[in-house]
């Protein structure tokens, strides 16, 4: 542990994220593939920002926490409306990485799980334009808070 208040790493990635009843997901993908719209869907769903676009991301002990950088914090793009303001939540631990593609595998194998500041996270990957993908995301999430409460 270092002196900083125990963070022992940091990184900022491309990515954007969202508090699902607390707890994170960071949705990663190519620029344009869906990440702000999903997260859109998630928030009118109760979801709160954490970030758009760049995610600053922390190693505290044995978890990773998310927060938005100064530059852009509340900020949210939606295309063809431009950046909006909204209410935003900073040092969210993260539970869960959602990898956005075209045409995700149909029975992808599971326990996937992406290191990240040499944390094991949880993961999936969805197509964030299908209807049903912010639906996905949570039952994705409630897997997996399933599984850390069983263990």
């Amino acid at each position: 542990m270092t002196d900083n208040a125990g963070v022992d790493d940091q990184t900022t990635l491309h990515a954007t994220a969202v508090a699902i009843s607390g707890s994170g997901v960071l949705i990663r993908g190519k620029s344009g593939s869906g990440k702000s719209d999903l997260a859109l869907r998630l928030i009118d769903r109760g979801a709160k920002l954490i970030s758009d676009d760049q995610v600053t991301i922390g190693r505290e002990d044995d978890q990773l926490l998310m927060s938005p950088p100064p530059t852009i914090a509340g900020k949210l793009e939606l295309r063809s409306l431009g950046i909006c303001e909204c209410e935003y939540l900073s040092g969210i631990a993260l539970r869960l990485i959602i990898e956005l593609k075209d045409q995700p595998e149909r029975f992808p194998m599971d326990n996937q799980v992406m290191i990240l500041l040499g944390i094991k996270v949880p993961c999936c990957t969805l197509a964030a334009m299908e209807t049903s993908a912010a639906i996905k995301a949570e039952w994705a999430l409630q897997r997996i808070m399933q599984r850390v409460a069983g263990s």
